[in-house]
């Protein structure tokens, strides 16, 4: 067994930058907005290093539980995020601004619900 504890608080700053992510995406309306100004330049880095961040929280996550709790939650491609996060992390000038806005505007919601469920589930069945 793992510590509930330390993993709800994983969690929770999951949660927490995914609604930085969603904030600071919501100027954003077509990938060149991240492209052509430099404020949209500060808004994909920041954006992508907390994405970095939430990948490797998921990564420590599946490592304290064994494996045992991202497999409840199968609707998210958790080998895609922290292979995102290498992406990012190694190969950061190479970063696809379109791929960055497809993620911000179809995957951060989903994400966000889907780490509420997580948190509902370890306090209830562990």
């Amino acid at each position: 067994m793992y510590d509930k504890e330390l993993i709800r608080n994983i969690l929770e700053q999951c949660l927490n930058a995914l609604e930085k992510i969603s904030y600071r995406f919501v100027t954003i309306k077509t990938p060149t907005d991240f492209t052509l100004t430099s404020e949209g330049m500060e808004k994909l880095d920041s954006i992508c290093m907390l994405l970095i961040a939430l990948g490797e929280n998921i990564k420590k996550v599946d490592k304290i539980t064994m494996k045992t709790l991202l497999i409840n939650f199968s609707e998210i491609d958790w080998k895609g995020i922290m292979g995102l996060r290498d992406i990012i992390s190694h190969h950061y000038f190479d970063i696809d601004a379109e791929e960055i806005f497809w993620i911000c505007n179809n995957e951060i919601q989903n994400l966000t619900n889907t780490f509420k469920k997580m948190i509902l589930y370890i306090e209830e069945k562990i």
